[in-house]
C-alpha cells in the first residue's frame, strides 16, 4: 500500500452516528470477539488496485483500539500483504469515566470515586452452595455473563474451573420509583448514567451504586479445593439453596463451613427454583433453612426467594447486595500487592513471533494500587530443585502493559474486583493456571519465600 494517506483522512470523516448505530446493532448479535464496519471505498489517487476495496474497522473488546484495515479485492492484484494497517486510533467506550495517570492521586481515591467504580469492580462476591443449584445461572442473571465457558465444562453442564462475571448495579434517582424495581443490575461496560427502564419513570436517570465482581465457585465435591481458592478473595457471598432439594444438600454444608472459616460475615441466601414448587413447598423449606443456618456465620442472614432462569426477584437481590454487603475498606497508599487466582497464555497456535503477546495473571488487588507500565515482580516465582534437591525460588521480574476489568481497560487498578493483568514475561509461565497462589507487586515490597516451616502445636 504505497499512498495510505488519503483513505486515511477519508475514512476519519466518518461520521460518529454510523459507528454508534454499527456498535449497537453488533452487540445485539452478541458477537463479542469483534465488532466489524464494512465501508466500500474508490480510490481517486490513481492507483488501480485500490479502486475497489473494503475498509473495516475492528474494535477488540480487549485493547479498546480501533484499528483500520485495508484490505484489497481486486482479483489478481500483485500485493506484497493480503492486509495493511492505516493507524489506530484510541476510542474510549462512551459513558465511562477516563482515567489519567497524570492526574492520579491514591490519597484521595476511594472504591466509590467515579473514575475507579466506572471501570472496575470494586467488590467482591462469590456464589457458593451445592452442585446444580443455580450458581452460574444467578450470576448469569445479574451479568448477563455466561461463566461457564470451557468445553469440558459445557459438555457436563457444571462449573469446573472459577468463573468471572462483572456488574453493575443502578437505582433510580427518581424516588417515586417503586422498590424494588427501581434497582437494576447491568454489564460491566454499561455507561454510568443510563435511563430508567421503569414504566412511567422513562425520563428519569439511574445512578451507579456498586460494581461487583462475582466469583463463581464449583458445587461439585472434587472441586471443593477450588472453590476455597475463591473464598480467599470474596467479601461476600450468595448461598445457593434450591426449593426442589432438601435442605442441607452436602456442598451447601461444607461451602458454610468455608466461609466461616474464612470469617465472611456478610452472606444472602437464595432460596433458588421457587417455579419447580408449590408454595407449602417452598415454606416448609424456608422453616428448613432457618433451622440449617441457625447458630451459624449466617443466621439472621435474608433469605430471598428467586428464580434465576425466570430472572424472577433479581432487583430483590441486587437491593440486598447494595445494602447488606457494604464496600470493605481499602488502603490504596500502601505497596501494591496481588493474589493471583489464575494465569493464562493468550497467545494461540500460528502467531506470528511479533504478535506473541506476555503471560497474563488474573486475581485481586489487596492493597495498593497497580498502574500500566510499572515494574513488578512475581514471588515465589519459577520453582526448581537445586543439585542437592533443595528448593529453589526465584522471583519473575516483569512489567505490566495493560490492564483490563472484563473488556473495560485500565490505566490504573485499585484493590476489590478481579483485573487482568498482562505483563511482559514468558507466556509459558502462566499457561494453565502455572501462577496461581503467587503474589504479585512492587520490586522489592513482597514478603521473602519460606521453603520450610517448623510448626510447635499447643494447647490452650
Amino acid at each position: 500500500l504505497k499512498q495510505p494517506k488519503p483513505i486515511t483522512q477519508r475514512l476519519r470523516n466518518i461520521p460518529d452516528a454510523t459507528c454508534k448505530l454499527f456498535l449497537s446493532q453488533q452487540t445485539q448479535k452478541n458477537n463479542p470477539s469483534s465488532l466489524k464496519l464494512f465501508i466500500s471505498y474508490s480510490s481517486s489517487s490513481g492507483h488501480s488496485h485500490l479502486s475497489r476495496c473494503l475498509c473495516f474497522w475492528s474494535l477488540s473488546p480487549r485493547s479498546q483500539l480501533l484499528r483500520l484495515t485495508y484490505r484489497s479485492l481486486a482479483l489478481g492484484t500483485p500485493t506484497s500483504r493480503s492486509e495493511e494497517n492505516l493507524g489506530t486510533y484510541k476510542m474510549s467506550r462512551k459513558g465511562l469515566m477516563e482515567q489519567d495517570l497524570s492526574k492520579l492521586d491514591v490519597t484521595t481515591l476511594h472504591p466509590l470515586s467515579p473514575e475507579v467504580i466506572s471501570r472496575q469492580a470494586t467488590i467482591n462476591i462469590g456464589t457458593i452452595g451445592h452442585v446444580a443449584h443455580g450458581k452460574s445461572t444467578v450470576v448469569k442473571a445479574i451479568s448477563g455473563v455466561q461463566t461457564v465457558r470451557f468445553k469440558n465444562e459445557l459438555e457436563r453442564n457444571i462449573t469446573i474451573k472459577l468463573g468471572y462475571a462483572n456488574a453493575k448495579i443502578y437505582k433510580c434517582e427518581d424516588d417515586r420509583c417503586p422498590r424494588p424495581m427501581c434497582y437494576k443490575a447491568y454489564g460491566s461496560g454499561k455507561e454510568d448514567n443510563p435511563s430508567c427502564d421503569v414504566p412511567g419513570f422513562e425520563n428519569a436517570r439511574m445512578k451507579l451504586l456498586r460494581h461487583v465482581s462475582f466469583v463463581d465457585c464449583p458445587g461439585h465435591d472434587i472441586l471443593m479445593a477450588t472453590m476455597l481458592n475463591g473464598a480467599a478473595i470474596m467479601d461476600g457471598a450468595l448461598l445457593l439453596i434450591a426449593a426442589n432439594e432438601s435442605c442441607p444438600q452436602p456442598q451447601t454444608s461444607e461451602h458454610l463451613a468455608a466461609v466461616e472459616i474464612m470469617r465472611l460475615k456478610h452472606i444472602i441466601i437464595l432460596q433458588n427454583k421457587v417455579d419447580l414448587v408449590q408454595e407449602n413447598v417452598a415454606i416448609n423449606q424456608h422453616e428448613a433453612i432457618q433451622n440449617f443456618i441457625q447458630g451459624t456465620v449466617a443466621e439472621g442472614a435474608p433469605v430471598v426467594p428467586i428464580s434465576a432462569q425466570l430472572k424472577y426477584n433479581i432487583d430483590v437481590v441486587c437491593e440486598y447486595i447494595v445494602k447488606k454487603i457494604p464496600v470493605p475498606k481499602r488502603d490504596f497508599t500502601l505497596p501494591p500487592n496481588m493474589i493471583v487466582i489464575r494465569s493464562f497464555d493468550v497467545n494461540k497456535p500460528g502467531f506470528e513471533v511479533d504478535d506473541i503477546k506476555g503471560g497474563v495473571a488474573g486475581g485481586s488487588i489487596l492493597t495498593g494500587v497497580l498502574k500500566v507500565n510499572q515494574y513488578i515482580e512475581v514471588r515465589p516465582g519459577i520453582v526448581l530443585k537445586d543439585e542437592n534437591g533443595n528448593m529453589k525460588c526465584t522471583p519473575i521480574y516483569t512489567r505490566i502493559v495493560s490492564l483490563f476489568a472484563e473488556q473495560n481497560e485500565l490505566q490504573f487498578a485499585v484493590p476489590g474486583g478481579l483485573i487482568g493483568v498482562g505483563t511482559t514475561m514468558d507466556p509459558t509461565l502462566t499457561r494453565a493456571d502455572r501462577l496461581v497462589g503467587q503474589v504479585l507487586g512492587d520490586i522489592g515490597s513482597l514478603p521473602d519465600v519460606f521453603v520450610e516451616l517448623e510448626v510447635e502445636p499447643f494447647c490452650v
